[in-house]
This record gives C-alpha cells, structure tokens and sequence, in this order.
C-alpha cells in the first residue's frame, strides 16, 4: 500500500510539474522514458537473479499449479474484454495493453506511453495501480469467498514482492512459493504481452 502511494504521490508531482512548465517541452518529447525504462528492465533482471533460491523453489512446485499465471492472464483479458464492450472510445487491443500490464504499473504504463501515449499511458498507470491496491485490501475476503489462490491471481504481477506479505499472511505460508513463481511468470510476461497488443 505504502509503495503504492508513493508511485501515485510522484505521479501527481509530475503531473503538476507538467501541467504548470516547470521543465523544459524538450525533456517530455526526449527518450529519458526509454532510458529509466531500460534502467527498470535491468534493475528486475538484477533482484531476480540475485534471489538464490528463486530457481530451487521453482523446481519443487506442483504440476498443476504451473498454469496458474495462464489462468490469470486468461481471467484478466476475459474481464478487459467485457469491460471493452462498454469503452467506445478505445479499441480492444488498446484494452488488451492496459490489462496486460497485470499489476506492474511502473513497467507497462511506460511502455503504453512510448508506443501509444500520455493519456493512454497514463489510464494503464492507475488501472494496474488500483488492480495492486485493490489485492492488498481485498484479500481476506478473497480468501473467505474464493479460495486461497484467489489473492494470487488478482495480485498478477506483484505477487512477487508489493502484494506478497499479505498473500501469505490471509492464504497461509504454503503458498508462499507459488507465489513468488506467479509472480515472476507475470513480470516476466508484461513486456512481452503489452508490446504485443500496443503493436497490433
């Protein structure tokens, strides 16, 4: 929650920074996005890698529960597109970018930016931040109504890390390596699957 409003509280300072001239036109139409981008990109591969017993844990999970990021990603795009339905002003692929970004606001909505916009950017930057807020403050009644796998498929992405201490405090410490593995499927699928969909 806290990481959350942080990202939000830059977003705004930016956004007024913006909106009253503070820096120069330059700067916004520069590649500085696809710089601090990379510089992402490679700060993820850096905390993955570092991790010792990310890969081990990986190795012991049960065979089922492997298609668990397939079925979150199948239940996101199957809500974006019932959600598209009543969007007339936006296409579904473009729906289809915002959903993809499965939590990871940082990542996507600078990705969405560069290959589709501000505004569009913009609208993936809150959607994936509540879909993160919503998960830490939903997750005992996910548990109670739809089992304990459910906290884990509405976190996507953050699974791994901003959403995981609740999970395994409502869903219970067993599922602490599903998680984590849930979570790095979908972090790593993000750049993949809003590329796609921003490319169509």
């Amino acid at each position: 929650m806290k990481s959350s409003l942080i990202i939000l509280s830059f977003f705004a300072t930016g956004l007024l920074l913006g909106v009253f001239r503070i820096f120069p036109q330059e700067w916004a139409q520069s590649n500085l996005s696809f710089y601090i981008l990379c510089l992402l990109m490679f700060s993820v591969g850096i905390s993955i890698g570092q991790d010792p017993n990310a890969f081990r844990q990986f190795r012991n999970l049960s065979p089922r529960m492997l298609f668990l990021p397939v079925m979150t990603v199948l239940g996101t795009y199957l809500g974006v597109i019932v959600v598209g339905l009543f969007l007339h002003d936006r296409s579904l692929t473009e729906c289809l970018a915002v959903g993809s970004g499965f939590g990871y606001y940082s990542l996507s909505s600078i990705l969405i930016t560069e290959y589709k916009g501000i505004e569009l950017g913009t609208i993936a930057l809150l959607v994936n931040i509540f879909r993160e807020v919503l998960t830490l403050l939903l997750a005992p009644r996910m548990v109670k109504y739809f089992g304990k796998l459910a906290p884990i498929s509405a976190g996507g992405a953050t699974t791994m890390d901003t959403t995981f201490p609740v999970i395994i405090k409502n869903s219970g410490k067993e599922y602490s390596i599903i998680s984590i593995y849930h979570g790095f499927i979908m972090d790593f699928s993000v750049p993949f699957l809003v590329t796609f969909f921003c490319s169509i």
